[in-house]
């Protein structure tokens, strides 16, 4: 049994506020997407505030990068709901609500079952990627690490 799970922190650098009509395809579909993560094969945990999602959550100066994290029992699980579910063609339309961001937007790292890691450290986990490139703390989905003995 396993003693890891996988969890994952990506940011997105929204082209308007929330409520502006450009973001309008995006807010639409929202809660679905987040419920279907829930109902997802291997999905643990994500974070959320009162309104049942994250995209209110600021953690940078710019106000328009929004946060999302999660926690999976596995990468291929978090890989099938990311790029194989009805997510995959809000993924591939990204652009039309989300500015390029430059470097790594999406962090990987390994936390113990039953943990809930918190949005400062998913932050943290993300620059050091920034810094560093992938290592066994915080890497990619191409570029991946075995979880801990």
């Amino acid at each position: 049994m396993t003693q890891y799970h996988i969890a994952q922190y990506n940011v997105a650098r929204m082209r308007a506020e929330n409520d502006d009509p450009i973001m309008a395809g995006f807010v639409a579909r929202l809660d679905e997407l987040n419920h279907l993560a829930d109902r997802s094969l291997g999905f643990v945990w994500r974070l959320k505030d009162d309104s049942d999602h994250s995209n209110a959550m600021r953690l940078y100066e710019d106000q328009l990068v929004v946060i999302n994290m999660s926690t999976w029992e596995s990468i291929v699980a978090l890989h099938a709901y990311a790029y194989r579910s009805d997510h995959a063609p809000m993924y591939a339309a990204r652009r039309e609500w989300f500015a390029e961001m430059e470097g790594h937007t999406l962090v990987l790292w390994w936390v113990p079952v039953g943990y809930e890691p918190t949005a400062l450290e998913g932050k943290e986990r993300l620059e050091l990627l920034q810094r560093l490139g992938p290592t066994a703390e915080a890497f990619t989905m191409k570029q991946r690490f075995p979880a801990p003995e």
